[in-house]
């Protein structure tokens, strides 16, 4: 079930007490960075061209890091493909490429750079740790030898993986995460198998994936059930997409539905539709940046409780079939219709009252909307639609979705198209459906891309 409310305003927050050694709360910033891109080529770069530009990246980095130290935060993360950008080949990536040992190695690399070869970048933003006193955590590219004779092992002789690192207080390298599900990502290589990446800190327990992982059982979810982490680190390079797929829309509500912190840092990229970073706790978004309108890269600061699950503001558990299954369907509309979002077909009905009860149902899926309006635009129209099916063009990741939504126009073939702005102001909405599984994350949209600001229930 959602219900929401956008009249008041409650927050409460309790500190509990742990342990002598442990913080109760934590300050965590991301930053959101617009990335100095190198110049398209179909020819590899000199090691030394590709280290100029990851300097020039790291350079802003930098400063936002020693902000972030100032500020008194204990960890910041950086976006994806943060150092370089994201248009490469396998041959044009690799001078951008270091070998990252794993951590279980005990390495510093602001003090020991030669350790395990030619790492400038790795002792970089080792020191900036070190120097600092925070943690750092960065994504970059590792390359691994292969035995050429190996079926599996590239042509070149290097295994190329989406590396996400982070580097204590001390500079001390203290996680290695190899990104498993790769979007268009032909410059790089798949792991053997999903890796489950934690480290233990004196503000809780951490893990972390990349970008298109949080879409997925597994690394995402079994991270958090299995492996019990108190926050997700989260650095992504997120094209937006309307009306479901939005950074700051999908990331708070896989935090609520997760019920876990998530620190997630996007790349800025307006052509690209690139933007949306933020700090998200369990019960409700801390701070969010979504910015369509300029080119620069933005800083931002929350404190995050260290032991979630230990606050009076966690989320009890939701059992949303068990609800929306004790709702008796209400009476089936007369105006049912087919319509796309995207390339899903949903079956959508017209909130043609102020006020009322509706049911959709598709497949195995129905969808129950109780709703009441404040004050509803004459031009606009609302629908309650369900999908339940194979998602989008690769047809891979089967989706249930439940839906309330502005339609481009009153013409209905409209509604699913991408809409960014909205008049009519609900009273109150109550929607649910039976989903056919416990990880469920409800999203709340508002006008111009704004994350519910006041009391949201799930």
């Amino acid at each position: 079930m959602i219900t929401s409310s956008l009249q008041t305003s409650v927050a409460v927050f309790a500190l509990i007490i742990l342990h002598v050694s442990t913080l109760d709360t934590f300050k965590a910033a991301v930053y959101e960075h617009a990335v100095i891109l190198p110049n398209d080529t179909e020819t590899p770069v000199s090691p030394d061209e590709a280290l100029f530009l990851m300097n020039k990246n790291i350079d802003i980095l930098e400063k936002a890091i020693k902000q972030a130290a100032e500020q008194g935060a204990q960890i910041i993360v950086t976006p994806e493909d943060a150092l370089y950008g994201w248009k490469f080949t396998r041959e044009t990536i690799f001078p951008y490429l270091e070998n990252i040992p794993d951590p279980q190695v005990n390495w510093i690399p602001c003090q020991e750079p030669h350790r395990f070869g030619h790492t400038p970048v790795q002792a970089r933003l080792s020191c900036l740790a070190k120097n600092n006193s925070i943690y750092v955590v960065a994504n970059m590219g590792d390359k691994k030898p292969c035995n050429s004779h190996n079926t599996t092992c590239p042509s070149n002789g290097h295994y190329q993986y989406n590396t996400n690192v982070v580097y204590d207080a001390k500079g001390k390298l203290v996680a290695r995460y190899h990104k498993y599900h790769l979007y268009r990502e032909i410059q790089f290589d798949v792991p053997e198998k999903p890796e489950l990446v934690t480290f233990n800190t004196t503000f809780g327990k951490f893990g972390i994936f990349t970008c298109f992982d949080i879409l997925f059982h597994d690394p995402a979810v079994t991270l958090v059930k299995d492996s019990h982490v108190d926050t997700i680190l989260f650095p992504t390079a997120w094209m937006n997409v309307l009306p479901f797929m939005t950074a700051i829309e999908f990331h708070s509500a896989w935090a609520m539905g997760m019920r876990v912190n998530l620190l997630a840092a996007n790349t800025h990229n307006v052509s690209l539709k690139m933007t949306g970073s933020g700090i998200y706790a369990p019960h409700s978004p801390k701070v969010y940046h979504h910015d369509m309108e300029t080119e620069s890269g933005k800083i931002l600061f929350a404190e995050v409780d260290s032991h979630p699950r230990n606050s009076s503001t966690y989320p009890p558990a939701m059992n949303w079939s068990a609800y929306a299954t004790s709702i008796t369907p209400f009476p089936g509309p007369k105006n049912s219709f087919r319509g796309f979002i995207s390339r899903d077909e949903f079956n959508f009905t017209k909130l043609s009252e102020s006020a009322g009860n509706l049911t959709v149902c598709q497949k195995e899926l129905c969808c129950h909307l109780s709703y009441r309006m404040l004050a509803k635009e004459g031009d606009e129209v609302y629908v309650l639609g369900a999908f339940a099916g194979l998602h989008g063009r690769r047809r891979r990741e089967y989706w249930q979705v439940c839906t309330m939504l502005k339609c481009r126009s009153t013409d209905l073939t409209t509604c699913g198209q991408p809409v960014e702005t909205a008049l009519t102001r609900f009273e109150m909405f109550s929607l649910s459906g039976t989903f056919g599984t416990e990880y469920v994350f409800p999203e709340v949209l508002l006008t111009k891309i704004k994350l519910a600001p006041e009391k949201f229930e799930s």
